[in-house]
């Protein structure tokens, strides 16, 4: 592509885009998720273009806290400090974001980054853990257990990402002890049109850790998925490995890395 200029144009042919996407489907699971009509219409679509060829993709999600940026260059193309120029009008003056090590290095020239860690991308590889694991004392979760979920929440994940709307896809499981949910796992995308999922806001109450009750509502979760999704994800931090144990012991497998950044202007 040498000689070609890069340059930022928006998309909104979600065929098109899902198949740039689905060059990664692990690495990609949460943008290939946002192109189904539950979340379509609070996602904005911009290629970096070579030519006619697509190198990259850029999704702003606009959530109800701070909009997100998902660039994660899965082909590992070289971006220049001028595409980054292209891109930053189109992006908000303050925003969370996942990056991948040679965006943020790049996003580091125009923007203060407060960083929430490294994190990795993982992938469920092997079901066999999964299909032979006995979950007969998990429940599914609904709307009726709002307030419950919100005060395990409130006690034990204080600072997760909890979209209550995604209860409605029927994808949340707990455990419950004298009627007290003490154990959770959920999505944060859920398609089954484009045939993935991204686990989420997974917890246990901190009087009941250690005893094996994550990696249940764990595989529960994903023994209902696996019914009408192809690819099953996950992001952790790299720092929590007793998590990182518990999806491995799953089936899953560490599929890549990326880093979850707030990005505000700098005054140059």
């Amino acid at each position: 592509m040498t000689g070609i200029t890069q340059q930022i144009k928006e998309l909104r042919d979600r065929q098109k885009i899902e198949h740039f996407l689905r060059e990664d489907p692990f690495y990609q699971i949460y943008s290939i998720g946002d192109l189904d009509d539950f979340f379509w219409s609070d996602t904005k679509w911009y290629a970096l273009t070579s030519g006619k060829e697509i190198t990259c993709i850029f999704l702003i999600y606009n959530d109800d806290q701070y909009p997100v940026l998902l660039a994660l260059n899965h082909r590992k193309q070289v971006i220049s400090e001028l595409n980054l120029r292209e891109i930053a009008p189109i992006l908000p003056s303050k925003f969370y974001a996942h990056l991948t090590e040679d965006l943020k290095v790049l996003f580091e020239l125009k923007y203060h980054i407060k960083s929430f860690g490294v994190h990795y991308k993982m992938g469920l590889i092997d079901y066999t853990v999964i299909k032979e694991m006995d979950t007969t004392a998990v429940e599914r979760l609904t709307v009726k257990d709002i307030n419950e979920i919100h005060n395990l929440y409130e006690i034990s994940y204080p600072n997760n990402w909890f979209n209550e709307r995604m209860l409605k896809t029927g994808q949340y499981f707990g455990i419950k002890q004298k009627n007290k949910l003490i154990s959770i796992a959920g999505v944060h995308v859920y398609s089954e049109r484009y045939r993935v999922a991204a686990l989420g806001n997974i917890t246990t109450h901190p009087e009941y850790r250690n005893k094996g009750f994550g990696k249940l509502v764990t595989a529960a979760l994903c023994q209902s998925l696996v019914r009408n999704i192809d690819h099953i994800g996950l992001n952790v931090n790299v720092d929590n490995t007793g998590a990182i144990t518990c999806y491995k012991n799953l089936g899953f497998e560490v599929v890549g890395s990326y880093e979850e950044c707030l990005l505000t202007p700098t005054t140059k």
